[in-house]
Order: structure tokens, then C-alpha cells, then sequence
């Protein structure tokens, strides 16, 4: 095999093995009062972290109700996480609002990532339970996976590879700085 025939992911050796968890993740100035301190989800939606705290836990944005955070093992560039700030596991334990500020987030991602990155298509969808594939079965939450004509999906069928030409850093600048609420002059 050629070197061109060669795709690179140095970074996946760590989830791979099990060994990519971090340190020490920042904690949040207050946790929300139903938050489970071993659910990343429920770290990320605490009370306001400083921009590098938010930073490293990927967290692009937190809303009333929301809180948007980059995949860290994505299928594609700017793979999210959508998930209501209070720890609930199932689409009944939602308020109103919840529902309606999820649906709202997985809108304005769908719009800035076609804006911003280009995305021609997305899946969206969340796993209910165990059984279902939820990684965080108790943690409600949409994956927004933005798609383009021709991307890597043959890859992962036929090679088992992903191809992400973007890193998470990038991916977190261009949503954060996105996602932000318009300054007023």
C-alpha cells in the first residue's frame, strides 16, 4: 500500500484503546441542581465556565433549556450533541420548553453549518436507551451530523474509515462564534 492510499487518525488511538478520557475535565462554577457529576453532558450544561473551560469541554453553546457540544469521536466536521441542560433520559421527562429549545438548536446548527461549512444534508437523531445504542442512555441527546454529496460514507462502509478534514478545535471556533447572540453597537 502506497502512501497515498493511507488515511491517518492519530487521534482515535486513545478512544480505541479506552484511554482518551481527560485528566482532569474542568468543573462547572455550579452544577444544575438535578446534574449528575459523572455525565459529561451534565458538566457541560453547569452554571457558565469561563470560554476555555468551555473550550476543552467542547461545549459550543448553553442556552435557558440547551446546551450544544462537539461529538468527540465524530462521523463527520462539526458533528453536535443537543441535549437539554437538566438530566432526563427520555423524550416525556422534557418540558415544553425543553422540547422546544432542543428543536430550536438542531434548527439554527442545521443553518450555520449549511452557512459555514457547507453542509448539504444532515442526519439527525437521538438513541432512547441501552438497547437503542444511547451512550448516555440517561442523558437525553440529538447528534446534528452534517453530510456532503460524495463525503465519507463509502469509507465506512468499505475501509471502516472516517475521514473528518477538519480538527475539533476548528470545528469549535466556527459553532461557538456562531452560535453566539448578535452584539448590540
Amino acid at each position: 500500500m502506497d502512501k497515498a492510499s493511507r488515511l491517518w487518525a492519530p487521534w482515535r488511538l486513545g478512544y480505541i484503546k479506552g484511554t482518551d478520557a481527560p485528566a482532569a475535565p474542568p468543573e462547572p462554577a455550579a452544577w444544575l441542581s438535578d446534574a449528575q457529576t459523572t455525565c459529561f453532558l451534565c458538566r457541560a450544561a453547569g452554571e457558565p465556565f469561563d470560554q476555555e473551560a468551555d473550550r476543552q469541554l467542547m461545549v459550543a453553546h448553553r442556552s435557558e433549556h440547551g446546551v450544544v457540544v462537539l461529538n468527540r469521536y465524530p462521523y463527520s466536521n462539526c458533528h453536535t450533541l443537543v441535549a437539554p441542560r437538566r438530566h432526563v433520559a427520555t423524550l416525556a421527562d422534557l418540558t415544553d420548553a425543553e422540547h422546544l429549545e432542543a428543536m430550536r438548536l438542531v434548527t439554527r446548527l442545521t443553518q450555520l453549518m449549511t452557512e459555514r461549512v457547507g453542509a448539504q444534508g444532515f442526519n439527525v437523531g437521538l438513541n432512547l436507551g441501552d438497547v437503542a445504542g444511547a451512550g448516555v442512555p440517561g442523558h437525553l441527546h440529538w447528534h446534528v451530523v452534517p453530510r456532503w454529496a460524495g463525503d465519507h460514507n463509502f469509507m465506512a462502509t468499505v475501509a471502516g474509515v472516517r475521514v473528518l478534514p477538519q480538527s475539533l478545535d476548528a470545528a469549535w471556533e466556527l459553532l461557538h462564534a456562531g452560535l453566539a447572540p448578535p452584539t448590540e453597537s
